[in-house]
């Protein structure tokens, strides 16, 4: 279940699962019931900011301490989803804060919202390992939406921000394999692309015009 008010955003798991993430709260391995969305303007974003402690005290306010949450400055009404047999994707999507991976070049001043933060809900009980694999799949289904989305940046096309946020949940269990020779590893695949797609042909519709770095 998704709930919208920003400035927050929830997706309420089916029961405590598995997750993991490298979310700003609560990343790594762990138990959750909720996935949470917290939407900031660039402008709050400062240098010196402490984002994760801003976020841990923000969260505790709402009685939510014990989600998994990221920032986001995309507008939350933004967000995109995408269901497969076995599998959910919910993303926000902005490619202001573009980097192509492996360019090594110093990164741009980010320009527009800039983040894709994604969560992926499966049906099927994964273990640690099968939980890591699942999260590979993620990255890789959002890089190839980022790299169809027609976002250029120096070197070529985009690859993902550098803030990009994943986080995968998963019912307990003992599978050790989530890749795309499974079910669950093609349905997750096919549903992140969906949803991240979507979310950045509406940004490159809206920015890209004006978004490409030189």
């Amino acid at each position: 279940m998704i709930a919208l008010a920003r400035p927050w955003m929830v997706l309420t798991l089916p029961g405590e699962m598995r997750v993991l993430s490298f979310a700003p709260h609560r990343p790594g391995f762990v138990r959750a019931r909720r996935i949470v969305w917290r939407e900031v303007r660039d402008a709050d974003l400062t240098e010196h900011f402490d984002a994760k402690g801003w976020l841990a005290g923000a969260l505790a306010a709402e009685g939510m301490a014990d989600a998994v949450a990221m920032l986001t400055s995309r507008r939350l009404d933004a967000a995109r989803e995408a269901r497969e047999d076995g599998a959910f994707a919910l993303a926000t999507v902005g490619l202001g804060n573009a980097e192509r991976i492996g360019a090594g070049a110093a990164p741009a001043p980010p320009r527009g919202w800039g983040t894709i933060n994604i969560a992926v809900v499966l049906e099927a009980g994964l273990s640690e390992a099968g939980l890591v694999e699942a999260l590979s799949l993620a990255a890789a289904a959002r890089t190839r939406a980022v790299m169809e989305s027609g976002r250029l940046i120096a070197g070529g096309p985009a690859t993902g921000t550098g803030t990009d946020c994943i986080a995968v949940a998963a019912p307990f269990g003992e599978e050790d394999h989530c890749g795309l020779h499974t079910e669950t590893g093609r349905a997750l695949g096919r549903a992140v692309f969906a949803a991240v797609a979507a979310g950045a042909a509406e940004w490159m519709e809206a920015f890209g015009h004006a978004q490409i770095s030189p």
